[in-house]
């Protein structure tokens, strides 16, 4: 059965949630690990569980994965030289990317064959803000954001060493705020969210001339908003048709639906959902999202409809104080 990781930035632990065949959750334990917890990762192997903590003594920590219970037992941390907004590993797992927005830089750090995180060994200096960091479906590049840079770069990924070179860089609107990615399943698009402006640009990806051009602006916002843009998140289904965005101050998800052929979406309405929803994710069945609220504090389960898109609300949950980041185990 799948099991949801959600970490509590103001309790500085870690929610483990049961998921039963019908989608219904239940909390299974509690992990502490202490500070500031925001993002996690899962390692490609599926037995660790990565969280940062962006407090002092800023670090990586791993977490096992328990293979009958899904349970967490926390195994040691490694030191990071700032405070990281993102992580995640390459597809084979052999390094831990990550990008700090304090520090304005990303990291690279070898995994050993049991997860075990090494010490830092690449920090490339970015434009202001760095927020995300993702590989690319082919493995050979690296994609990461600079919200105050206005900028989504491009990397060499040699994936022998997990050396890192600037290939190229893709500039936003000025003022828009480039934050959280996606690609989509085919690897043929990037989806990407704006934190300032409120908006998703759809890019086309040629990964074999490392190149991004834009394919359509679309606006995330609910009729009638008022006050400042406070975009978080987003996610696709895993079968690609239907896109989902985060915005905090309106406590909204936004749908789009995906055009197969094009990338282009289609506005499809929005949800009230937790208040300030940092961080949300869907199960690989892409029946259920989950949505966590950092101001309520609890976790609210919704019934994906595959066909329409259209979200039912199902459940909710108490988790930590401060949640942020989920993760879905299969």
């Amino acid at each position: 059965m799948p099991h949801v990781y959600v970490s509590n930035a103001d309790s500085g632990d870690i929610s483990v949630l049961h998921m039963a065949p019908d989608g219904s959750l239940r909390l299974q334990s509690t992990v502490s690990v202490g500070g500031n917890l925001m993002p996690m990762a899962i390692h490609p192997n599926q037995k660790v569980l990565y969280a940062v903590r962006r407090s002092e003594p800023m670090a990586v920590a791993r977490l096992a994965i328990d293979p009958v219970s899904r349970d967490l037992q926390l195994l040691d941390e490694t030191a990071l030289p700032a405070s990281m907004a993102y992580i995640s590993t390459d597809l084979a797992g052999r390094f831990l990317l990550a990008a700090s927005y304090p520090g304005h830089q990303i990291t690279v750090s070898p995994l050993a064959a049991d997860g075990t995180v090494g010490p830092v060994q690449q920090v490339l200096a970015t434009g202001p803000y760095a927020h995300a960091i993702l590989p690319s479906p082919c493995q050979r590049y690296v994609l990461a954001t600079a919200l105050g840079g206005g900028e989504l770069m491009v990397l060499h990924f040699n994936a022998e060493s997990g050396q890192l070179t600037q290939a190229a860089s893709w500039a936003a609107r000025a003022g828009a705020g480039p934050r959280h990615f996606r690609f989509d399943p085919q690897g043929r698009w990037v989806y990407l969210l704006h934190e300032l402006d409120g908006t998703v640009d759809v890019l086309a990806w040629d990964a074999a001339q490392a190149r991004l051009s834009l394919v359509q602006t679309v606006g995330i916002l609910p009729p009638g908003f008022t006050g400042k843009p406070w975009a978080a998140d987003l996610h696709l289904t895993p079968d690609g048709r239907h896109l989902y965005t985060s915005e905090r101050t309106s406590s909204t998800l936004a749908h789009f639906t995906v055009d197969a052929a094009s990338g282009r979406l289609t506005p499809q309405g929005h949800t009230s959902v937790e208040t300030q929803p940092r961080g949300f994710a869907i199960d690989p069945s892409g029946r259920h999202l989950l949505v966590v609220g950092q101001l309520s504090h609890h976790l609210s389960r919704w019934a994906l409809d595959p066909n329409t898109g259209h979200l039912d609300m199902q459940q909710r949950i108490a988790v930590g104080q401060g949640p942020n980041w989920v993760e879905i185990l299969a």
